[in-house]
């Protein structure tokens, strides 16, 4: 079994990285003079990559008896990032493609950890798309994603065109290819977004971004920050980061008394990116003062401390020996919601409990305005941040 989807072989340009060289050039190769650490959330896609991978290769590759399945499918279960969530998360992915196969009468082309060159318009570029169909005259590029930090569109998603076009011109030649459906599955948010296009407007994309990755893989132009470099290796120590946040000291030279709503926009823009950008320096600062380096009115100290049994039920049995009763010791107290729902299964929840669970709406939150969410208008929402203070004195 390949897993491509690990990507150990980069390109510079990669794919699932384009969103940043497509902005800021020159980060590839900034990126490429510091060291690759693989997260633990990282290593736990890998893994949820490595089982849905299985499951396709069953359900529409490979002929593979039950043995086989069950055999290979253990070797994974026992790898120690392994969390049986993953079996019902790869199911979902798995359950979204079969679904478009079956809306089809005549059987589709399809590849699983599909290795995409795509290099005519990248230098050197290359990447593994999840999965690739083929179905009359629409390619369809999927893309499960794993994580659960952030939702990810499908909207002119950059990674899954470059993959579109590095599979467009391999198949074009057999293939009547005219419209390309981008998806993006992404269970433990229940994101599952769509975006589709003509092959023309995929093409036309694909020349307009060649002099930009020509300038990226040469590592020139200007450093741009933005919200794009959240998985940059670079985005700590970047002055390009430092110099844009500086650009808050601009704002001393306004001069009305009461800033307006337009200025409110851009210092919770810029806010919210420095909250991210001083978190990395953070996690950089202590990686190293743990390694004995000096950071200059900084040092790394043990922080506060865990307790735990070492023997839970030897411990229980020492108190209970001691005369304290054994129900002082257990707390009793009733599943949530959603702990019920995962619990019984989504189609089982709805069966037993769809009469009796109310959906409250959310506390009102400020999100960009590229935001999918409908906006909402409430002239009282003011009082949902007032203390229990303020609203006795009304």
């Amino acid at each position: 079994m390949s897993i491509a989807h690990s990507e150990r072989e980069h390109a510079l340009l990669s794919a699932s990285a384009s969103h940043r060289w497509l902005h800021c050039t020159p980060s590839s190769r900034l990126e490429e003079t510091l060291p690759d650490t693989e997260s633990q959330a990282a290593k736990e896609g890998t893994l949820a990559h490595e089982i849905a991978e299985l499951k396709l290769r069953k359900q529409f590759i490979e002929p593979m008896g039950t043995r086989s399945f069950n055999s290979k499918l253990k070797k994974m279960q026992a790898k120690p990032l392994y969390d049986s969530e993953m079996l019902k998360h790869t199911d979902t992915y798995k359950d979204y493609l079969s679904e478009l196969v079956h809306s089809y009468k005549c059987a589709p082309y399809i590849a699983v950890e599909k290795k995409i060159d795509y290099s005519s318009f990248a230098p050197e570029g290359f990447g593994t798309v999840d999965c690739l169909m083929i179905i009359g005259e629409t390619m369809y590029i999927s893309d499960f994603k794993y994580g659960k930090g952030v939702p990810v569109s499908a909207y002119d998603n950059p990674q899954l065109k470059l993959y579109a076009l590095g599979a467009y011109v391999e198949y074009s030649f057999l293939y009547p290819i005219k419209n390309i459906q981008l998806a993006i599955v992404q269970p433990r948010l229940n994101n599952i977004s769509e975006y589709t296009l003509s092959a023309e407007e995929l093409l036309a994309w694909g020349e307009s971004i060649k002099p930009i990755a020509q300038t990226a893989f040469a590592g020139k132009g200007e450093f741009i920050p933005g919200e794009h470099c959240r998985f940059c290796r670079a985005k700590a120590l970047c002055r390009a980061q430092l110099e844009q946040y500086t650009a808050l000291e601009d704002f001393k030279q306004m001069k009305p008394p009461l800033i307006s709503n337009e200025e409110v926009g851009q210092i919770l823009k810029t806010g919210k990116n420095l909250a991210a950008w001083v978190k990395a320096l953070e996690e950089y600062a202590l990686s190293e003062s743990l390694k004995g380096t000096e950071i200059l009115g900084w040092k790394a100290v043990e922080g506060r401390g865990s307790r735990q049994f070492i023997d839970q039920d030897v411990a229980f049995k020492a108190l209970t020996e001691g005369g304290i009763e054994e129900v002082m010791l257990y707390e009793r107290k009733p599943l949530t919601v959603p702990a019920v729902e995962k619990l019984l299964g989504k189609a089982k929840y709805k069966e037993l409990l769809a009469n009796h669970v109310i959906v409250n709406p959310g506390k009102p939150t400020l999100v960009e305005f590229s935001d999918s969410r409908e906006a909402i208008s409430r002239p009282s929402a003011s009082d949902d941040f007032k203390t229990k203070e303020e609203l006795s004195n009304e």
